[in-house]
């Protein structure tokens, strides 16, 4: 039996695919919806994918089932409580697909979900009773559980999902062997959870012993800490769980219309007819001249979190890119189900040569010149544009807090009439939140270079040299 992991760092998810050399068969769970590698790797292996498992209806991506069906033929499951509009086998406490030498059983754990699934795996030429590895998708993380406060808008609360979570956890999963491995569905930066380890993998005994949500407490005590202080979900993840329920198209289909070159003309009439224009190169170049109205969410960033926050999903896309880079930007756009991709400018922004009027560009300010500025008459109003979190453990005196994705839906608290300092942790946000507040009619903006970060080393400097 072969367990390979498959870890996407922009939106920290992991997938994993099963191999039984005996049998020629492979499974995969929880897949991305670019199936390219799976495919690859079941190819030098010489096997056959003939099962993709879902763990449960994921929100923060969407997954690549339908697109393994397509190409292999595979067959699809999901927990017995699953509802969707593809056929798929339905799968509950106990049942078990075996191949080969490798057995997957499984067990009902819902809480994330009321649907989700944990799926236990036995290497039969190892040991046909101990099992080897259990994937826990986002029941059980390393470090953390999954949060249970995702469905309150479909009737289903926190209260109710925590507790389906506490019995998942303590009468299912905790009483498997401490040396079983825990693969889950995500890691550090996911929002599905607050807490989540930077480790890919562990083991029941390590999590019992060190995760902070199972130590020992009561169901009401769990319930409470557990629903407290998550993080805001971004907007795109009720869509992406709906979408996970639907017979859609792949993500090839997708990529068909998403990479057509368009002329600045084409898109300039179909950005006047309602397409988003993002503009998907860094902060820095993106002030240094932009297609004025874009929006600037960067590759080099947690692009498809924070395209998926601040752009509307049923509204065509336009990408703007360095040239070549459009199809990464397409394809990172469909990982969060943004397929209505129109196009791309052809040329990028080589196409404004001939026309500097549209021509925008931006401001930034170092966090120095900032500092001085702050000190002196007619010092900019400081708009923090990080997590409360993160501006309740650090920020700078007199600072205005609207967290980006909730920036579109409080432009009314935002100062107008005044210069804006616009800052982040690392200057990615902070970029975001100018292009929109531009596209929404405001002016005198500056882009903090290097956010909080580079005002708490060039702090920690002053306090060094005053010593």
């Amino acid at each position: 039996m072969i367990v390979k992991q498959y870890y996407l760092g922009c939106l920290a998810h992991a997938s994993y695919l099963i191999a039984d050399e005996r049998s020629k068969v492979a499974a995969v769970v929880d897949p991305q919806r670019d199936i390219g590698q799976y495919v690859e790797e079941a190819r030098k292996l010489g096997v056959e994918i003939r099962h993709v498992l879902l763990t449960h209806f994921h929100a923060d991506f969407v997954a690549g089932h339908l697109e393994l069906r397509r190409l292999t033929g595979a067959r699809i499951y999901l927990g017995e409580r699953a509802k969707a509009e593809y056929e798929f086998t339905a799968l509950k406490d106990g049942d078990a697909l075996e191949f080969g030498d490798t057995r997957l059983s499984i067990l009902e754990t819902p809480g994330h979900t009321p649907e989700g699934i944990s799926i236990v795996v036995h290497d039969l030429a190892v040991d046909a009773r101990k099992p080897h590895a259990v994937m826990t998708g986002d029941t059980l993380f390393i470090g953390d559980v999954g949060r249970p406060d995702l469905m309150a808008s479909v009737g289903v609360t926190a209260k109710e999902l925590g507790s389906m979570l506490y019995d998942s956890l303590h009468g299912k999963l905790l009483k498997l062997p401490d040396e079983t491995l825990v693969y889950p569905a995500h890691g550090a930066g996911s929002m599905c959870g607050k807490q989540l380890s930077n480790e890919r993998v562990s083991t029941i005994g390590e999590q019992r012993r060190y995760n902070y949500a199972l130590q020992p407490m009561s169901r009401e005590e769990f319930i409470a800490l557990v629903s407290a202080d998550q993080p805001d979900a971004p907007a795109y993840f009720a869509y992406n769980a709906t979408l996970n329920r639907q017979e859609r198209g792949t993500l090839d289909e997708q990529l068909a219309g998403a990479l057509h070159p368009l002329s600045l003309d084409e898109v300039l009439a179909r950005a006047n007819q309602g397409a988003q224009l993002v503009d998907v190169r860094s902060p820095a170049d993106f002030a240094g001249g932009h297609l004025q109205g874009s929006i600037n969410v960067g590759l080099e960033g947690s692009f498809a979190t924070w395209a998926g926050s601040v752009l509307d999903p049923k509204r065509p896309v336009i990408v703007i890119s360095e040239p070549g880079r459009e199809q990464e930007a397409a394809v990172r756009l469909g990982r969060v189900g943004f397929d209505r991709v129109a196009g791309h400018l052809a040329k990028g922004m080589g196409a404004l040569e001939q026309r500097p009027e549209l021509v925008k560009r931006g401001t930034r300010i170092t966090v120095q010149a900032l500092s001085e500025r702050l000190g002196a008459a007619g010092a900019p109003t400081v708009l923090d544009v990080r997590t409360p979190a993160e501006w309740n453990a650090a920020h700078i005196d007199g600072s205005v807090n609207i967290p980006l994705n909730r920036l579109q839906q409080r432009l009314a608290e935002v100062p107008r009439g005044v210069e804006l300092a616009v800052i982040c942790r690392s200057g990615y946000r902070s970029s975001i939140a100018t292009s929109l507040l531009a596209a929404a009619g405001f002016g005198q903006l500056l882009d903090v270079v290097g956010g909080m970060e580079a005002w708490t080393r060039m702090s920690a400097g002053s306090a060094t040299a005053k010593a």
